[in-house]
């Protein structure tokens, strides 16, 4: 059995945050724990209140599932203030196994997710983690670099794992580059153990028009920390995670849920293995370089 830890925020629509995490890790057959961050209001119109938890509350959390059913890979989501990423970075400095970061700073609507100055805050975090799966929005704040072409994004991305030698994976989801475009490229930066050499790999793929694609982020680290956890592959959890998202986009999008921007449909994962006869491709997308 696969145990996944996720550390994030709690969203009551169910469309993000730790509920998202555990429908994307129970639908890919690990086990997910959770402790939660920090409480918020929110629907498929947006966030309307957050509220950080004590960092200690967060901490015994985190120490309660550690302590008795130890996991491989702890995925981290919205952190929410200062003092929980301190004290996230302080107890996590022995884990062993992989740690996910996704450097959620605001909500898909727009609203700021952490209390702080993202880039100071998250340092002592950054230092922990061996994956990190930023959105170009979330990239360029971290790299402290304009992203707005492929390129710009690469070297964003260099320099981000440069500044901080633990990661070695850094997958950035595409979403936000060239919006008008009919395509989506998502990449993969990853430093292969043999060598310090930085690899990078890219996953194309078409552009899903939809209204419910709230919550894509924290379902692609889920389903990256879940599928490594079974490949031990970054590659390999990098394409397998790109297809994931990209079959939940295509499957959600004809349902109505919510006023707004609705979630992603999980369960419709499970029609989707029942019925499907191709295997998930290698590049995770129509196309590979």
């Amino acid at each position: 059995m696969k145990m996944i830890l996720t550390i994030a925020g709690s969203d009551p629509s169910g469309g993000a945050g730790i509920q998202a995490d555990l429908k994307t890790i129970t639908t890919l057959g690990c086990y997910g724990a959770a402790a939660i961050t920090a409480l918020t209001c929110q629907n498929s119109l947006g966030v309307s209140y957050c509220h950080a938890l004590p960092p200690q509350l967060v901490v015994d959390q985190v120490l309660a599932v550690l302590e008795d059913m130890p996991p491989s890979h702890i995925k981290i989501g919205m952190t929410a203030s200062r003092e929980i990423i301190a004290a996230l970075a302080e107890i996590l400095k022995n884990f062993s196994g992989e740690i996910i970061l996704d450097p959620v700073l605001r909500s898909s609507t727009g609203q700021s997710l952490l209390q702080d100055d993202s880039v100071a805050a998250l340092a002592p975090l950054l230092a922990r983690v061996t994956a990190l799966t930023p959105n170009i929005l979330e990239l360029s704040t971290l790299s402290q670099q304009a992203v707005t072409t492929e390129k710009e994004a690469r070297q964003a991305g260099r320099i981000l794992m440069q500044r901080h030698p633990n990661i070695r994976a850094l997958c950035i989801t595409g979403g936000h580059l060239h919006e008008e475009g009919d395509e989506i490229v998502d990449l993969l930066l990853e430093k292969k153990s043999a060598t310090p050499a930085i690899v990078e790999s890219a996953a194309r793929h078409p552009r899903r028009q939809t209204a419910n694609s709230h919550g894509t982020g924290c379902t692609f680290a889920s389903a990256f920390a879940a599928y490594h956890s079974r490949t031990g592959s970054y590659q390999e959890a990098f394409a397998a995670a790109v297809f994931y998202v990209d079959t939940l986009l295509e499957a959600s999008r004809k349902e109505k849920i919510g006023q707004g921007q609705g979630p992603l449909l999980h369960y419709k994962w499970l029609e989707f293995e029942k019925n499907r006869t191709e295997k998930i491709p290698a590049s995770g997308g129509r196309k590979n370089q």
